[in-house]
């Protein structure tokens, strides 16, 4: 599928002589005349070199930054050339849906090795074909977990607000309950936690790191779930987990993350990559597809669609989930990104994540942006602010440089491996300027 060449005059006559017509306006016969029209108000096409320069002067309007301290669930991660080189290839960017495994088996094979590589790093026994975002992968999570006995979601309002809001719409278009759970000093609030825990509760939504960067006490939760067998749904930073302890061994039944840090850019907003994983238990349950390698009739490696819990596959009442596509190009960008940045690459990315965020709290600590919360954070955290926030974002900006993230706590600070010693020396001297 996705032909981007138009059919010739040729195959136009012998298309519609297969099917008894001498044109195409017969096929619109019975579109009323008073809809149909000879010419869109549209303008002239442009050459090549016409194009190109119309479009830069299009992206001449965007600001691009020189410094990106900003993270709040997108990062600004350095990907290895050969990423963009090899997913760039026309047979991959081409490829639709492998409906047909049999003449799909480089599709198949791609989704077997994401599949695989994220299970390593998130440490679970099964992964799916992705889906739409990370916000999409929380709540088709907490449906695995949810069922009549069990009707009710805890969510820990330590996540990303907005994965919250996407939460919040899931549940008011599938009857799902949802009940906040508190924070207290930006963590999940244990003791609301515990008075919370029912029979009724299905699972527990939770991000840790947490929207504010800080690590939640993920195997304390786990204990408290599991007096009343509540399920664990883990929100992860995938940077994060090569170098922590993995989903599985804090003890998540479910886990899920956005795969955007993993070799995707920004850009604006998406595309994303929903990560999904689970434990064996909970492995039937998962939405989308799950792509298996097997043997063919000569012995020879084959990929197959093992598990297919999509309503274009079954009876729409047997599906677990109407997701009907997942993020199959992303997937394969995350998979190249791995594969190139191997593991001692991706630990080193996280170490220098936490010990340039840790150098850029110290640093503005000392000219009196002190940090909100104590306690281990990942690669974010957030500082009280003494000027106005508004301010001093714009004046940063106005130098090049994208601050942090207002918050009502003050500002959501973020570095990464791209923030050199150098750049964070810079925005130091940039906000002492703004507070002179």
């Amino acid at each position: 599928m996705g032909r981007y060449i138009p059919s010739t005059r040729d195959e136009l006559r012998a298309m519609l002589a297969e099917i008894g017509m001498n044109s195409v306006d017969e096929l619109y016969a019975v579109v009323p005349e008073g809809l149909l029209c000879d010419n869109l108000n549209l303008p002239g096409g442009l050459s090549e070199l016409e194009l190109d320069g119309k479009i830069r002067d299009i992206s001449d309007k965007n600001t691009v930054f020189k410094s990106v301290f900003r993270g709040a669930g997108a990062y600004d991660h350095y990907i290895p050339s050969i990423v963009k080189r090899v997913v760039s290839k026309e047979t991959f960017v081409t490829s639709y849906t492998p409906y047909q495994p049999e003449i799909s088996q480089g599709v198949l094979q791609s989704i077997f090795e994401y599949q695989s590589m994220i299970c390593e790093l998130m440490g679970m026994d099964a992964s799916n074909a992705s889906v739409y975002d990370g916000a999409t992968a929380a709540c088709e999570g907490i449906r695995m977990c949810l069922d009549k006995k069990r009707p009710l979601a805890l969510v820990a309002m330590s996540a990303n607000p907005m994965t919250i809001e996407t939460i919040e719409t899931y549940a008011d278009a599938c009857d799902m309950e949802i009940d906040m759970v508190g924070v207290k000093d930006g963590r999940l609030d244990i003791d609301e936690l515990k008075g919370k825990l029912s029979n009724r509760a299905g699972c527990l939504f939770l991000q840790s790191p947490n929207f504010m960067g800080l690590f939640e006490d993920v195997e304390a939760i786990k204990d408290e779930l599991s007096r009343y067998s509540v399920k664990l749904v883990l929100a992860v930073n995938p940077i994060a987990s090569a170098l922590y302890k993995t989903s599985g061994e804090l003890g998540a039944d479910v886990c899920v993350a956005e795969g955007q840090p993993l070799g995707m850019p920004m850009s604006f907003g998406g595309p994303y990559l929903g990560i999904m994983a689970a434990n064996k238990a909970m492995m039937r349950k998962l939405p989308g597809r799950i792509v298996g390698r097997t043997r063919d009739d000569r012995g020879n490696a084959a990929y197959v669609l093992t598990l297919q819990a999509r309503e274009q596959h079954i009876r729409r009442e047997k599906a677990s989930s109407n997701v009907c596509s997942n993020q199959a190009l992303c997937a394969m960008t995350a998979a190249v990104y791995m594969s190139a940045m191997g593991p001692d690459g991706l630990r080193e990315c996280a170490r220098q994540c936490h010990s340039k965020a840790v150098y850029l709290m110290n640093e503005l600590s000392r000219i009196g942006f002190s940090p909100v919360y104590e306690g281990e954070f990942f690669n974010e955290f957030a500082s009280t602010c003494p000027v106005d926030k508004g301010a001093l974002l714009e004046s940063l900006a106005e130098k090049g440089i994208l601050g942090g993230l207002p918050v009502k706590e003050g500002i959501l600070w973020c570095a990464t491996e791209k923030n050199a010693i150098s750049q964070i020396d810079a925005l130091i001297s940039a906000v002492k300027e703004a507070l002179a």
